[in-house]
């Protein structure tokens, strides 16, 4: 009688992507994982989830939060299978009464956004700063939900909202922010950059930066016990990236979420959704950089030293 080696059980939590259905539907397995899927929606909800209390084994996590994570100290490390990316010039939008004509209108008025460790935050403030000449110290950033990492503390030129619950649109509308991030272009709300696709696209074309958003952490006690973890689980999350991508390319764009990535592909070639480090590297080093930049990392960390042990190797 031959013995069997039980599969690893990990309580794990990750949207429902395209990318991610085979794995989540069992469609692709691995012999030596059991993933124990918990639905959260949305799934930000899961962030803080992780990052306070390492709630689940492995996890998606917004890569800031996780930035900020291993910044102080908590016990999760992350793998360089990207679950969710995006561009970020279209991310704010202003009031049309407010005065911001241009970017740089921005210094002296108030931004409202969730938290100042978001990611699309992050990215926006980077853009803004670099792309547009914006002097962000000169901007006060109106947040109205906590940090996901507690111990995270914005710096002077940031408040938060004393009613946590406030919508952002509404605030916006009403003229209480000038600006907001991720409040949807509307009567009275217009996009601050008019042109954001095309400004996307020539900014990508120029310096191959394409915004990383959302990775996959794995709790570092279950990664201390399993050393081979970090590698099995990154190669199931590439299969049913890869059973997406020939879907895709047989079927055509179906949903909305095929229609946005077959727009990707044609800005930044075939695989829309690149993983590993080096495939990463341009988006990651800016990231880090904005983050260093931002106040959110306490000095320039390397995207070598933010992943798993051996992660340079996943391709």
């Amino acid at each position: 009688m031959t013995n069997s080696i039980k599969p690893l059980v990990l309580r794990t939590v990750m949207g429902t992507y395209g990318h991610t259905w085979a794995l989540k539907e069992g469609a692709v397995a691995s012999a030596r994982l059991d993933l124990q899927f918990t639905e959260v929606e949305p799934i930000t909800e899961a962030f803080a989830r992780m990052v306070r209390g390492q709630e689940y084994d492995v996890a998606e996590l917004a890569i800031t939060t996780y930035f900020l994570a291993r910044a102080f100290g908590k016990p999760v490390t992350a793998i360089p299978a990207v679950l969710v990316r995006s561009f970020h010039h279209g991310g704010i939008t202003v009031n049309v009464n407010s005065g911001v004509k241009k970017p740089t209108d921005l210094e002296g008025k108030r931004v409202g956004l969730r938290s100042y460790g978001q990611t699309s935050g992050v990215w926006a403030r980077g853009i803004l700063q670099h792309e547009y000449g914006v002097d962000l110290s000169k901007v006060t950033w109106v947040l109205i939900e906590d940090e996901h990492v507690q111990e995270f503390q914005p710096a002077a030129t940031i408040v938060r909202h004393p009613h946590r619950t406030r919508n952002l649109e509404q605030m916006l509308l009403s003229g209480e922010v000038d600006a907001a991030l991720g409040v949807r272009a509307q009567d009275n709300i217009l996009p601050l950059i008019p042109d954001a696709e095309q400004a996307e696209a020539a900014w990508f074309q120029r310096t191959g930066i394409y915004p990383v958003n959302h990775v996959v952490s794995i709790k570092e006690s279950v990664l201390a016990a399993n050393p081979w973890l970090s590698e099995e689980l990154f190669g199931v999350l590439k299969a049913s990236k890869e059973v997406y991508l020939q879907r895709l390319k047989t079927d055509g764009p179906v949903t909305n979420e095929d229609q946005q990535r077959a727009k990707q592909q044609s800005l930044v070639g075939a695989d829309p959704l690149p993983y590993g480090i080096e495939a990463n590297r341009r988006g990651l080093d800016t990231l880090l950089q904005y983050a260093y930049e931002q106040r959110i990392t306490p000095r320039l960390f390397t995207a070598e030293e933010m992943f798993a042990p051996g992660a340079a190797r996943l391709t």
